[in-house]
């Protein structure tokens, strides 16, 4: 019987994460060195968050952020500008049989903790939270 691939209903593979936390490593290396040729993009501290690879490890989606959080569409477009330096500093950085096209995406997760912050600070959450605290485990 064929083996049916439900990579929908799962999550990244253990090969995804590991290729993708490497090259995340390597463009954050290249990037606060300032290897790449041109002074514009040097001129930016760019925060490499996460690097999500596609099922086939064809593709990696780069999530960046600006320090400060300021001009992340100059700094992606910077950064798709020089995606063949990029590629060609990752190539150097490991091995394997294809080098990913790198796609360049503003890192929402610092929007995301601070969201949760202000939910998390919400009087009615915080009553709900006091509530629950006071009430006896029912399981005990």
């Amino acid at each position: 019987m064929a083996h049916k691939n439900l990579s929908s209903a799962k999550g990244p593979s253990q090969r995804q994460l590991r290729v993708g936390e490497l090259i995340r490593r390597i463009l954050s290396e290249v990037l606060s060195r300032g290897d790449v040729h041109d002074p514009d993009l040097n001129r930016i501290y760019i925060t490499v968050g996460e690097v999500q690879m596609s099922a086939d490890l064809r593709v990696a989606t780069v999530h960046v952020m600006p320090l400060g959080g300021k001009d992340v569409e100059v700094a992606i477009a910077l950064l798709a500008k020089h995606q063949g330096e990029l590629r060609h500093h990752v190539s150097k950085g490991m091995v394997i049989k294809h080098v990913p096209e790198l796609r360049f995406r503003r890192d929402i997760t610092f929007d995301q903790l601070d969201e949760t912050r202000r939910l998390l600070s919400d009087e009615r959450v915080q009553r709900d939270v006091a509530a629950r605290d006071d009430t006896p485990d029912s399981d005990a």
